[in-house]
């Protein structure tokens, strides 16, 4: 039984330009209070070639947690060119928002994120130097990939009579996001 559930993300400004922060709106569902925090971080991916380029962009501690439907905006800063081989700046890459319980993390949600210029004959000829103030970023916002991972927690003492929800050792993952 999962005890929280991401019910949606919505990647608010988008396209935007690759120096315009990334914004997130993130609503989900918990099913018992959580008096401790949930940990939300945004990654963005530098480089396919290397997890040395990836940037964690911005965290924030979410809690404690009551019950029902739950809604925060998480807004983080661009990556930082500079922390990003040049010849992996322009094309595909992912933006990937994870959240954790106890140092624990449970979910991942990647969405593909295309960095190019706007006007066709940059795109086909793009400058020597990159150019910042023409370079967008567009995220494939509704295909998103979620990846789910069981992980163990007490949430209530060995002696607690619950239906379920708090047997010792309860699973904490996350369901589909619906579109």
């Amino acid at each position: 039984m999962s005890i929280v559930n991401i019910t949606d993300i919505k990647v608010l400004d988008n396209p935007a330009l690759f120096t315009t922060e990334f914004s997130f709106e993130i609503t989900f569902e918990c099913i018992t209070e959580l008096n401790e925090d949930l940990e939300w971080k945004v990654i963005y991916v530098g480089s396919p070639e290397s997890e040395e380029y990836d940037q964690v962009l911005d965290s924030i501690m979410v809690g404690p947690v009551p019950v029902g439907i739950n809604k925060f905006l998480f807004q983080v800063p661009p990556a930082d060119h500079t922390k990003i081989p040049p010849h992996d700046i322009l094309g595909v890459t992912v933006v990937i928002i994870t959240c954790s319980f106890r140092n624990q993390e449970f979910v991942r949600v990647g969405y593909y994120v295309n960095n190019e210029y706007r006007d066709e004959e940059m795109r086909e000829n793009p400058p020597e130097e990159l150019l910042l103030d023409k370079l967008y970023k567009n995220i494939l916002a509704d295909k998103p990939r979620v990846t789910r991972v069981p992980i163990r927690c007490e949430f209530f003492p060995p002696s607690s009579q619950s239906t379920g929800f708090g047997n010792p050792g309860s699973s904490f993952s996350v369901e589909p996001m619906s579109s």
